[in-house]
C-alpha cells in the first residue's frame, strides 16, 4: 500500500526540467440578474417602480417599457408577458445620440446600476465577458445600424429551467467594448 502511494507521488510529480504548463480552466456561469431586475422573477410594477413611469418614454404601450437618454445614446428596456413578469431586459449603448444634453432627469434612473449580477457592465472589454461566463455557446458578426458588432450568445438551459435562459451581448467589433446586454427568461 505504501509502496503504491509513493508510486503515485512519483508519477504524479514533474520531472526535473520538463516545462509545467498549467492552464486555468475557465468555468461557465449562468447570470440571473440584469439592472436590478430578474426576469421571469419580477413583476414590471417593481420595475415602474424602480425606474420612475415618468421617464418611460410616452411610446411604451402593452408589454414593453424603455427609457432612454438622448444625451448619452443609452437604454433600458423591459419586455414582459401577459403576466406582466418581466421576460427580458436589454441595456444599450445603441441608441441615437440626439445631442439634448440639457434635460438630467436620466441621472434619477441610476445607470449605474444598470448591471449584471455578476458586474458586466456597458463598456467593459469582451475579454471580461469571458473570465466572468466563460466562452460563450456561439459568437459571430453582426450589424446594428451602422455599427459592426461581435454577437456573444450564451445558453443558460444548464442551470435548470427556473433561471433565465438565454444571455445575449453585443461588443463593438473596433474597441471589444459591451455596448448592449440582453438577459431573458422563456415565456413559452
Amino acid at each position: 500500500m505504501i509502496f503504491l502511494l509513493c508510486a503515485s507521488l512519483l508519477v504524479a510529480a514533474p520531472f526535473p526540467g520538463a516545462a509545467q504548463q498549467i492552464v486555468p480552466a475557465r468555468k461557465r456561469a449562468n447570470e440571473l440578474t440584469l439592472a436590478g431586475l430578474r426576469p421571469g422573477r419580477d413583476a414590471l410594477a417593481a420595475a415602474l417602480k424602480r425606474y420612475k413611469t415618468k421617464y418611460a418614454n410616452d411610446q411604451d404601450k402593452g408589454a414593453t417599457r424603455e427609457w432612454a437618454d438622448t444625451c448619452t445614446g443609452r437604454s433600458l428596456v423591459l419586455e414582459s408577458g401577459a403576466n406582466m413578469v418581466i421576460q427580458g431586459i436589454t441595456v444599450s449603448a445603441l441608441g441615437s445620440q440626439t445631442g439634448k444634453c440639457d434635460n438630467r432627469s436620466f441621472d434619477s434612473l441610476d445607470m449605474k446600476d444598470w448591471v449584471t449580477g455578476r458586474g458586466l457592465q456597458l463598456g467593459d472589454t469582451q475579454d471580461r465577458v469571458a473570465e466572468l461566463y466563460g466562452e460563450p455557446n456561439s459568437t459571430g458578426p453582426s450589424v446594428k445600424g451602422d455599427k459592426e458588432l461581435e454577437f456573444l450568445y450564451y445558453a443558460f438551459d444548464w442551470a435548470g429551467s427556473d433561471v433565465p435562459q438565454v444571455m445575449e451581448i453585443y461588443c463593438a467589433r473596433d474597441t471589444g467594448r459591451v455596448v448592449e446586454i440582453t438577459l431573458a427568461y422563456p415565456s413559452l
